[in-house]
């Protein structure tokens, strides 16, 4: 059975193995497979009739349904062959499925192939040539990155071609498009997670200090994408002048992100996700239902592509591509039903594709002008690791929890050490985990309009015009709340970078349930992560501060000669700790992918030397960066050091042919200053503390899935 490889030749891989239960079939018209006959039913419909639909990908009008196995039923075989004589059936065959939860993953016929920077790109594409691949997009956030299709018909065969190409000296990456189901995570005065209210004659004082925000800042300037499925981009509450920028349907390419419904409409089968998150995020308070950064833009992006297509990378690039300054994804891997401790999806562990890791580095790189999108994702609804998601655990991202209306955890909501903090959203009561009821329903926020979405055009759902919910919930509801604290910052101080942003959300969490939650010395909970976001605590700690920095700069303008290594030295004089070290490096030469820099500090700091660039970037012809320990995380060793003394910057041209200038090398230490310190967060079992300002607090995001679909 085959085995597959996200990362490197040299990293661990996965085994998929072969359903005896499962049959996909995909359809020429799209439509599902159950309609598609029109309204007399085909003799082959009745291979379906006892069958249950798995998961649909209604882009590619794919199904995957279970047919009994054994007794008199039809063998999987005969289903599939007589699925195969239906003329608007185009493919019916097996399915592969990961062993750990049984889980179907489909391939496509596609692949993503990335060789190494150094690889001439011409030579890149006549070995996909020799390998009987088509180029169908030129990847754009990594060097010599491409997404390939394979001759129609190949079928499991691709990941032969995958295997053989990865054991090339000259690859890097490859791996088959694997798409698996993508899941949701959604189990004005009725808006307590804003600030402390009454509901049906109760106080509930659980909120993220929103309202208290909202005198300083409500995102101004700042774009929120929101990555998930249709958005509503017509209701009252997206409805101001500008309010919508660079819409997108990423799965079908066009700029109409509206629901599309393509297999019904309701709760469970519409596009009603995306607009709640958005509303969450981004509503503008006009009706009835505020986002947490009512003024900030919404970037609506409809995701319906399955989880780790090529699709859900290119939403990302878009994003940064047209001026997302924070990204919020609640969505990922399927959950385990968080009610079941021994659901064997518990144990699951889901990675991160290298096609879709990479276009969230590049988004962290060069977003925001070189300052970084800050990209957030839902922890999850499954009662279990997050760290075993690798979409949520990955470094770049800030994971939210969910943390319910009287401050404690929401039952199912992931935990681990990937959590970064927690967001208010719905609960659900379960007497066997001795969950009490909640007092509210759950998030009111914006729905789709009319009796399409979550509230089919009552009160008991939210109001009878159905443009608003009462009940969404989950991580999913928890991260667009998080992404607009997010916004809210941003819209204080710009020029943030992305980790800065991350770093100072951990300084704005309120250590909420201090038993329960058992925080560890280093102030983080496995259950809320540092805590419930302080929106207030966060924009105060976002004004600009006195900056007591040095930057040390000189223009060089000397050569790079071809195969020769050049030093070039800059004197610190100031002997004070420093908080954080940056170096700004302008060069140019005809292919930066020759290039080695290292950075050569003082011997007295004890830090050995770091390397800022390896041969990276291909034909590129320029680097100018400022690298920070975001990028470089080994720079974050000298903080707490005096880093006086003469500091090296070495450049080593490692291959033949080309030639360069450094134009500019630069040192900037910032130091530590008295009105940035910030005392330890105080332990608080409601929101009372939440108004004060200066306090540190602890809050965590949330998740969502959007559907899925083949290519």
């Amino acid at each position: 059975m085959p085995k597959v490889y996200f990362g490197r030749k040299d990293e661990p891989g996965f085994d998929l193995e072969l359903s005896d239960d499962l049959i996909a079939v995909r359809t020429r018209s799209g439509r599902s497979i159950t309609r598609s006959a029109g309204p007399v039913p085909s003799p082959a419909s009745e291979q379906l009739d006892d069958a249950k639909l798995v998961t649909a990908y209604p882009e590619a009008g794919v199904e995957v349904f279970r047919v009994p196995v054994g007794g008199d039923t039809p063998s999987v075989e005969a289903r599939k062959t007589a699925l195969r004589a239906v003329p608007d059936v185009r493919f019916a065959g097996g399915v592969l499925t990961d062993p750990s939860s049984g889980e179907p993953v489909l391939y496509t016929e596609n692949l993503f192939v990335k060789f190494i920077d150094t690889a001439d790109e011409d030579a890149c594409r006549e070995v996909l040539r020799e390998n009987g691949l088509t180029i169908k997009q030129k990847v754009s956030y990594a060097t010599n990155a491409f997404f390939v299709e394979a001759v129609e018909g190949i079928g499991r065969k691709v990941f032969d071609v995958a295997q053989a190409l990865l054991q090339r000296d000259d690859v890097e990456y490859c791996h088959p498009e694997l798409i698996r189901p993508r899941a949701r995570k959604t189990i004005f005065p009725q808006q307590w997670h804003l600030r402390k209210t009454t509901i049906n004659g109760i106080t509930v004082d659980a909120h993220a200090n929103v309202e208290a925000a909202h005198q300083v800042a409500r995102g101004e300037g700042i774009t929120i994408a929101i990555i998930d499925d249709g958005v509503d981009t017509d209701h009252p509450e997206f409805a101001s002048a500008g309010k919508i920028v660079a819409p997108r349907d990423a799965t079908l390419l066009t700029d109409n992100p509206r629901p599309k419904d393509l297999f019904g409409t309701g709760p469970d089968n519409g596009d009603n996700h995306g607009t709640a998150c958005a509303g969450v995020a981004t509503g503008n308070g006009a009706r009835g239902a505020s986002g947490v950064a009512p003024a900030a833009k919404l970037m609506p992006i409809r995701l319906a592509s399955g989880l780790g297509s090529q699709r859900e990378a290119d939403a990302f690039i878009w994003a940064a591509e047209h001026g997302a300054d924070v990204i919020s994804c609640s969505w990922g891997p399927e959950d385990g039903r968080w009610w079941k401790l021994d659901d064997p999806k518990h144990r699951q562990f889901v990675a991160l594709p290298a096609s879709t890791r990479l276009a969230i580095d590049w988004v962290t790189t060069t977003g925001r002008g070189g300052k970084g999108c800050v990209v957030l994702f839902a922890a999850g609804n499954g009662n279990e690791s997050v760290d075993n998601d690798g979409y949520a655990s990955y470094a770049k991202v800030t994971a939210v929890a969910a943390c319910n209306d009287t401050g404690r955890r929401s039952v199912y909501s992931d935990f681990g050490n990937a959590v970064w903090c927690a967001f208010p959203s719905n609960d659900i009561e379960y007497a066997p985990f001795s969950q009490p009821k909640p007092l509210t329903a759950g998030i009111w926020t914006v729905d789709r309009s009319g009796t399409a979405g979550y509230n089919t055009g009552t009160n008991a759902d939210g109001d009878a015009e159905g443009l608003f919910t009462d009940s969404f919930g989950g991580t999913s509801s928890a991260c667009p709340g998080a992404a607009g604290v997010a916004a809210l910052v941003l819209s204080v101080n710009p020029a943030l970078k992305w980790n800065e942003v991350k770093d100072l959300l951990k300084r704005a969490c309120d250590r909420i349930d201090p038993q329960g939650g058992q925080y560890d010395a280093a102030g983080h909970s496995a259950k809320y992560g540092y805590g419930r976001l302080n929106a207030r605590t966060a924009v105060d700690l976002a004004q600009p501060q006195p900056r007591n920095e040095v930057t040390v700069n000189r223009r060089f303008d000397s050569p790079i000669p071809d195969l020769q290594t050049v030093t070039f030295a800059l004197d610190v004089s100031d002997n004070a700790p420093v908080e954080a070290v940056s170096v700004g490096v302008d060069l140019k030469h005809s292919w930066i992918g020759d290039l080695v820099i290292t950075l050569e500090p003082p011997a007295a700091t004890g830090v050995a030397p770091v390397t800022l660039h390896n041969r990276a970037g291909g034909s590129g012809s320029t680097i100018k960066t400022v690298y920070d320990k975001a990028s470089v995380p080994e720079l974050g060793a000298f903080a707490g050091k005096a880093c006086n003394g003469t500091w090296t910057l070495r450049i080593r041209d490692a291959a033949a042919q080309d030639a360069g200038t450094l134009l500019s090398f630069s040192l900037r230490l910032s130091f530590v200053h008295r009105e940035r310190m910030v005392a330890p967060a105080p332990t608080v079992g409601g929101a009372q503390a939440s108004a004060a300002r200066g306090t540190r607090a602890r809050t965590r995001p949330s998740r969502r899935r959007v559907k899925a679909g083949a290519r």
